[in-house]
């Protein structure tokens, strides 16, 4: 086991399996272009070698399936299949919606039940506007769906002061009234955001300022949380939960416990280092040659952890997994 001197240690994978998405979030990326799978991208049985190898070198127990948009690549069935059948504590699968609908057979069969669907706003308009594709009615479908398979299903929103922050007790409700738990992610400072600090601070929203949006409606208490959790989780007594992923306000940083791989077969530490290792080389290779030079780039992967808060990082967000 390789764990650092705060005590820390890779337990959460997040596999991007494609970089491609039918999406192009404003505070994704920042032209209003699509993100397009490279070409270089490894393939579905490479990913899934590599999801083995690291459960074998760093002790992973959960995985996520992350994209992009997961479900927009041809390499999701043959992952799927062959992650399902690794041993793991928990698969679960972040997506935007847009095609849940349609592969929801898919990820039932292959064991997914837990969900985290990307909605920033239930009004059509804005969500054309923030999402730069997809259709709104099309994910609301997706969604009351997967519920009614019994789908355990947390919703994120990205709270932005110019353009949804007016959603932010809409969806709260929604969420409530569906047993789904919705997680407000503070904006990071990724990309496009972390070179623009001028377009970062006219559009973020802290702890503070959205517990008080919601304190005029919702009487909520604070609920327990996983040691490692991004999360700050509130309860709406009676009612249901949601969660802050209080980066900025509130820096987890010293529980970290994710780790995350790149289609293109890069491991990432940390979101907020510009370091990345890589490994897809070692995919190919046999277990026995494989796992010692992998456990050395581990240790360099979670020395790029921060001590304390995130700083930013210029890596566009999507293209590692979120």
């Amino acid at each position: 086991m390789i764990v650092d001197r705060q005590g820390r240690r890779f337990r959460n994978l997040r596999v991007s399996l494609t970089a491609a998405c039918n999406y192009a979030c404003t505070y994704c990326v920042p032209d209003g272009k699509r993100l397009v799978a490279a070409q270089d991208e490894l393939s579905a049985e490479s990913l899934a070698r590599g999801v083995a190898y690291l459960i074998e070198a760093a002790g992973i127990e959960r995985l996520r399936i992350t994209g992009g948009e997961p479900l927009v690549s041809p390499k999701l069935d043959a992952f799927l299949h062959s992650v399902s059948t690794l041993g793991l504590q928990d698969i679960s699968l972040t997506s935007n919606g847009q095609l849940l609908a349609r592969k929801l057979p898919l990820l039932l069969d292959c064991g997914i039940r837990r969900l985290n669907v990307s909605l920033d706003t239930l009004n059509a308009e804005a969500f054309r506007a923030i999402a730069r594709g997809g259709d709104l009615s099309t994910v609301l479908k997706g969604l009351e769906e997967a519920r009614a398979a019994g789908l355990k299903i947390k919703v994120n929103m990205v709270p932005l002061r110019d353009q949804n922050l007016d959603q932010v007790l809409p969806l709260l409700d929604y969420c409530l009234e569906r047993g789904f738990e919705l997680r407000f992610i503070e904006l990071m400072r990724m990309g496009h955001l972390a070179r623009d600090g001028g377009a970062f601070s006219r559009q973020f929203v802290g702890l503070e300022e959205l517990l008080e949006v919601i304190g005029r409606r919702h009487a909520y208490v604070q609920a327990d949380a996983p040691v490692d959790a991004t999360a700050l989780r509130y309860e709406v007594p009676g009612q249901g939960y949601f969660g802050v992923i209080a980066n900025e306000s509130v820096p987890f940083c010293r529980t970290c416990s994710r780790l995350r791989l790149s289609s293109t077969g890069w491991l990432h530490g940390c979101l907020s280092s510009s370091n990345r290792h890589y490994v897809g080389d070692l995919f190919d290779k046999p277990r026995h040659q494989a796992l010692p030079a992998l456990q050395r780039l581990l240790v360099r992967a979670l020395a790029d952890k921060q001590e304390l808060a995130f700083s930013g990082g210029v890596t566009v967000m999507k293209i590692i997994g979120g």
